[in-house]
């Protein structure tokens, strides 16, 4: 199978162009706007509309800057320091997971401060409702042909159009590779996505200690993305940063990984004080 040719813009008009990537971005603010109303009929805390929409809002801004200054700082610092306006060139494309979930920590902190509200109880609020933001920005990279995913002879595997994958394989001088690559975008889609939803939204349908369920997202977040960085190519102007095998993906996914398993046993501690 070929990897299918979408036209990134949906539609232009004179300078302005809807581009799919972007209308994912929008349509997982939208996801977590109206996932964010349902829940807070059944969540303690005394939320309203309002404030979901400036929770919205403070976590949207964090994530598009915290997205691009991750990105030009983790990925193409090099470039940064030589040409500092490359920070600004966001039509140049470009967004980090790490970076943008460092921004929305950011956002989360403020808006938290803004409403008298523990910061963890913000984050466990918001936790659920993320992962579908985050697969519907891997549909994106897909439909971009972004994260071209490593050679394989699986079944799974499909044709990358050499525009995908020059900079990882000088030898592709015709339309297409003469090799399949895993499709890697959509497995981190499908755990990152669907499969942590799921498990976040199943796992908060019931009162959980506080912290709780922000630890099984960072912990969930980062075994899932460390586990499907072994079917994604490196980026090529990287490459692998650790031992050898492992990704700056997989390098910024342990401290969260870490992190989730500190929070969630702490959270349980402190319930179990709070019982005794």
């Amino acid at each position: 199978m070929h990897y299918p040719i979408i036209d990134p813009i949906i539609f232009s008009l004179g300078p302005v162009a809807l581009r799919w990537y972007g209308l994912m971005y929008l349509l997982g603010f939208a996801a977590v706007y109206w996932l964010g109303n349902r829940r807070m009929r059944t969540h303690p805390g005394n939320w309203n509309s309002e404030q979901i929409s400036d929770l919205v809002f403070y976590g949207a801004l964090g994530a598009v800057l915290g997205g691009r200054v991750g990105y030009v700082i983790f990925y193409n610092f090099g470039t940064f320091l030589s040409d500092p306006i490359y920070l600004f060139r966001v039509w140049e494309g470009g967004m980090s997971f790490h970076g943008g979930f460092l921004g929305v920590l950011v956002a989360l902190l403020l808006f938290a401060s803004k409403t008298s509200r523990h910061f963890l109880q913000v984050t466990d609020f918001i936790a659920p409702l993320c992962p579908i933001g985050l697969g519907l920005g891997r549909m994106g990279n897909f439909i971009n042909m972004e994260l071209p995913g490593r050679v394989t002879d699986s079944s799974f595997g499909i044709i990358f159009h050499c525009d995908a994958v020059r900079g990882l394989n000088a030898l592709c001088l015709g339309p297409w590779e003469n090799v399949t690559r895993h499709p890697s975008s959509l497995y981190q889609a499908f755990t990152e996505g669907f499969l942590l939803f799921c498990l976040l939204w199943l796992v908060s349908a019931k009162p959980r200690p506080m912290g709780q369920i922000s630890g099984l997202f960072l912990l969930g977040y980062g075994v899932f993305r460390f586990a499907t960085e072994f079917f994604r190519s490196p980026d090529s102007h990287i490459g692998f940063v650790l031992l050898n095998a492992l990704s700056m993906g997989q390098l910024l996914s342990l401290p969260m990984i870490l992190a989730g398993i500190f929070l969630i046993v702490w959270a349980n501690r402190q319930n179990l004080a709070k019982a005794v």
